[in-house]
């Protein structure tokens, strides 16, 4: 057993159990659609709500150890209850965010020299797979599903709100019964179902069991909208744009430019699910690290547009509320542009839901076909050429708990689930580069060791500044899965066969 558990997947078995006609999936996707994709997850409603609360900044109040950073626990004990605050950015949050691109690229670089090596659906499960062995494998899978399915969730549930406030708009106002959660906060809200936060889900569901070019096509559009939502923002409001509002530049010095840069930090989460898709792309050795680094470029500079603009046109202390974007937009008197603003967010929304529901089915479709979960979900439509059953699990897995629960204070989890695979990610790196020098490889990570090790440590302190419950929820998961694994997995994959056959 121990040498199952750490047995390792060679690379060039990964690339052939791909082309086995009953497992492959069609090869549709150039360059461009990825560096759609990337953005489509990338850029949410959180450009138009987070950048506000990093330039003003936060007050916290920990009632519990639980609720307090891991970080701060450990430092300081007890001492870390009480009230504690994230002094704001100010108008230095563009310089927080091109910091934290910049740090993101480090993960983002381990990525595409990874996807040019092994160019597989199962982004971080496969890597692992092929560099960590068996059982990490396992737990990486089990932890990207938890990401995806977790953050589409909350997502899903508020797309619902943002439905709503645009017809309201036009003066349509739907049954609240059918707007929320049957639960929220953990009591009853006196809904009876979430329908559109579940009819979104299910739509772009039917989309991705029709066709990777169709959902690539779709999201295209969507992208594009949004897109132009932000540079609507960014035309009409530039004009307005007082100097005075930028000094000082950074009112509360690095201090805020870096506890600004951790509140965003998460705005930038999504790039690794274009390797989900790199088994249906044309020339994945090239186009998907060109599809990574593009869409993360392309996306620090959308943020660092919209951040430079609103705290021009508003004090940045003024920017600490749920809506900084429309309530700054209300207060220079451009309420049209507002309408946008929700536009654009329900895109990002949409996006960011179709390419989370595209990653999470490739991770059940790649651990399907390796025998670590049952063999039906590596199924292949006879037309579509998708994954269809596990685009399909995926789908209820997600839409199901969208429209009775309220998840967003286990958002969380989507976080330290995605640093956790950034850092296995990094660590895959070294150790190709260690067992297979010679190997080819369509793109290469600058600065080995250094960059790869620079990518852990930060994955490692950002893992550390999320609270204590987190971390013991990201351990419950952990060992349900493990559970499983032992139980069925162990037993039905592919070197056990291997085993039993010998």
């Amino acid at each position: 057993m121990p040498n199952q558990l750490f047995r390792t997947k060679s690379i060039d078995k990964l690339i052939a159990d791909s082309e086995e006609p009953e497992h492959r999936l069609r090869k549709t996707l150039g360059p461009w659609s990825l560096t759609a994709l990337g953005i489509g997850a990338i850029v949410g409603a959180g450009i138009f709500i987070l950048t506000g609360t990093a330039a003003a900044g936060q007050k916290l109040e920990f009632h519990s150890i639980l609720n307090a950073p891991l970080l701060e626990v450990l430092w300081s004990g007890e001492r870390a209850l009480g009230i504690n605050g994230r002094p704001g950015a100010g108008p230095a949050i563009a310089l927080s965010f091109l910091l934290v691109a910049i740090v993101c690229g480090l993960a983002g670089l381990c990525y595409a020299e990874l996807a040019s090596m092994i160019p597989i659906a199962g982004s971080a499960y496969t890597y692992t797979y092929a560099t960590l062995g068996e059982i990490v494998a396992w737990i990486i899978g089990w932890d990207l599903i938890l990401e995806y399915a977790v953050s589409n969730m909350a997502v899903a549930v508020g797309y619902s709100a943002y439905i709503d406030s645009l017809l309201q708009s036009f003066g349509i106002t739907l049954p609240r019964k059918f707007m929320e959660p049957i639960l929220v906060g953990g009591k009853w809200s006196g809904a009876y179902f979430d329908v559109p936060g579940f009819l979104i889900v299910m739509i772009l569901t039917v989309l991705l069991v029709i066709g990777i070019r169709e959902s690539a096509g779709a999201n295209n559009i969507m992208v594009a909208v949004k897109i132009i939502a932000i540079l609507i923002f960014v035309a009409a409001a530039a004009p307005h744009v007082k100097t005075a509002n930028w000094k000082p530049f950074m009112p509360n010095g690095w201090q805020g430019v870096l506890t600004g840069g951790a509140i965003v930090f998460f705005s930038y989460i999504g790039f690794d699910s274009v390797s989900t898709a790199a088994e249906e792309c044309e020339h994945p050795q090239k186009d998907v690290p060109f599809g990574i680094i593009a869409s993360l470029i392309a996306c620090a500079i959308l943020y660092i547009a919209v951040a430079v603009v609103l705290t021009g046109i508003q004090k940045w202390p003024e920017l600490a509320n749920a809506a900084p974007v429309a309530n700054a937009l209300h207060a220079i008197g451009l309420v049209s542009v507002e309408r946008w603003v929700v536009v654009g967010a329900l895109m990002g929304m949409t996006s960011s839901l179709l390419v989370y529901q595209l990653g999470q089915a490739r991770i059940w479709f790649a651990m399907s076909r390796d025998g670590l979960l049952p063999r039906v979900f590596s199924n292949v439509h006879r037309r579509f050429r998708t994954p269809h059953v596990s685009t399909w699990v995926a789908g209820i897995f997600v839409a199901l708990p969208a429209g009775v629960f309220d998840i967003g204070e286990l958002a969380d989890l989507s976080n330290i689930g995605t640093l956790f695979a950034f850092a296995l990610v990094a660590l895959g790196v070294l150790i190709l580069r260690r067992k297979q020098p010679a190997r080819r490889r369509g793109f290469r990570v600058p600065w080995v060791p250094f960059l790869p090790v620079a990518a852990i440590l930060c994955c490692a302190v950002l893992m550390a500044s999320l609270p204590a419950e987190t971390w013991l929820r990201f351990v419950v998961w952990l060992l349900i899965g493990l559970a499983i694994y032992f139980g069925y997995s162990r037993h039905r994959s592919e070197f056990a066969s291997r085993q039993r056959l010998s």
